[in-house]
């Protein structure tokens, strides 16, 4: 059995919510931001936001 791999958005700034996306099935939503390393995961569904290259800090 394989373990579908998390998704992966690039986004534009370094403070973004993450609902599941999935409506009623989806998650609490939180507010997540991204650090030095470029990137952070959503502690619920393990989606992967990665800042885009040149992108600001907002």
């Amino acid at each position: 059995m394989t373990i579908e791999a998390p998704e992966t958005e690039e986004v534009e700034t370094t403070r973004i919510a993450c609902d599941g996306g999935e409506g009623a099935l989806g998650h609490p939503r939180v507010w997540l931001s991204i650090g030095t390393d470029g990137f952070v995961e959503c502690p619920y569904c393990d989606k992967k936001f990665v800042l885009k290259e040149g992108a600001g800090h907002h």
